[in-house]
């Protein structure tokens, strides 16, 4: 017998992991003013970029002597820049529990070629931060967007460390209470948890990190979109709205426009109870059906913006094949699009919970999820 259809649809069926759903009731007509056709080194562009920067620290509560750039090439961009600029002083502790991760032990391995070692966990879970030698540089992590495994918080990471850490937030900032204090290097995209555009990513330096910058130089040679320092001193003017290249203006009025929706909803503390909520709808779901589980092993490292969810009914042979069918069956109804697992990552579903997305769209969407898997398990016993 088929399965009958929810009535209730979301109002929002854009779940991805990035790029990620708009603010609710964005308006491209609330772009208007982006200072388009101008030199973004001119006063109008440069003070746009300026309220970008300060903006973002208001709302993360950057410390005021932190500096915050925006950098080309998004997240990606940002962390191969601080890799490649501070690294190679001392040794590093490269760490990864998801594909993101491995991406940077594989460059500190294999093209900076710097002494290292590797600390991993499968997929799901965490690798033990308490462990590591933070005497060394420390790359991680924060969230693993491919795993929905997070840090449950900064606790073990020492204030009087000797190396730098340097931390890949980019789906953690706005949904994370960064612990600043233990953080040299963070980096992130508008692409996530704000929902803006692509190809832009943020750099936060501490002023250890500076002091690294102005007092150390790598033995490779940087090409000049990744140079931050100038006749040994930091080139200030990337951290005030001068940007290393050309932005795109109407990306930079989007973000503001992010911004300023951030605001209305409360700051950092409106935007991470907007995820926690989220989340704990989808927590209440799989508690309620036995079939489908957080793939991470421990509820403490759960991530509340992207979540990862496994299949765990033993009628199912072909894990991948019934996830995708699953993905397919729920876009094609247009109530969830892009939630598939990411490529790397085990079989299963990625959906997003970042602030950006209502809860009323999770809670509409999760019975079209209990009917899409019952009717491929219909399915398969019919094939069988």
């Amino acid at each position: 017998m088929a399965t009958q259809q929810p009535v209730t649809r979301p109002a929002n069926p854009r779940f991805s992991s990035g790029p990620c759903a708009k603010p609710p009731a964005y308006d491209l007509s609330r772009l208007a003013s982006a200072t388009l056709g101008r030199s973004h080194r001119a006063a109008p562009g440069k003070a746009k970029l300026l309220a970008a920067i300060e903006t973002t620290r208001e709302i993360l509560g950057v410390p005021a002597d932190y500096k915050i750039g925006i950098v080309p090439a998004s997240d990606t961009g940002a962390f191969e820049m601080a890799m490649w600029s501070l690294l190679g002083e001392r040794p590093a502790e490269m760490v990864a529990w998801e594909s993101f991760g491995a991406g940077w032990v594989t460059d500190v391995a294999k093209q900076l070629k710097i002494e290292h070692s590797v600390h991993t966990a499968d997929y799901g879970e965490i690798v033990d931060m308490a462990a590591l030698n933070y005497d060394n540089d420390v790359c991680f992590t924060w969230n693993g967007t491919t795993s929905g495994v997070r840090l449950p918080s900064g606790d073990v990471i020492p204030s009087d460390r000797a190396g730098l850490t340097l931390c890949d937030a980019t789906s953690a900032a706005f949904a994370v209470d960064l612990p600043w204090d233990k953080l040299d290097v963070t980096t992130f995209s508008w692409q996530k948890v704000l929902g803006g555009e692509a190809a832009h990513g943020m750099l936060i330096l501490s002023p250890r990190a500076v002091e690294r910058l102005e007092s150390y130089t790598p033995p490779w040679p940087l090409p000049k979109i990744f140079r931050l320092t100038k006749g040994g001193k930091l080139i200030d003017g990337i951290f005030s709205g001068a940007t290393i290249n050309t932005p795109s203006m109407l990306c930079v009025e989007d973000y503001l426009l992010a911004l300023d929706w951030a605001k209305s909803v409360g700051g950092l503390q409106g935007l991470i109870a907007r995820a926690d909520a989220n989340t704990a709808a989808i927590s209440a779901f799989a508690e309620t059906h036995d079939w489908i589980d957080f793939l991470a092993v421990d509820p403490a490292t759960r991530s509340n913006t992207s979540v990862c969810l496994k299949f765990t009914d033993d009628r199912i042979t072909d894990g991948a094949a019934f996830a995708k069918a699953v993905a397919k069956r729920l876009a094609d109804e247009d109530v969830a699009l892009d939630i598939g697992a990411y490529r790397d990552a085990p079989a299963g579903l990625r959906i997003w919970c970042g602030g950006t997305v209502e809860t009323a769209d999770i809670e509409a969407m999760l019975p079209w999820l209990a009917w899409a898997f019952e009717t491929e398990i219909e399915a398969l016993a019919v094939s069988a």
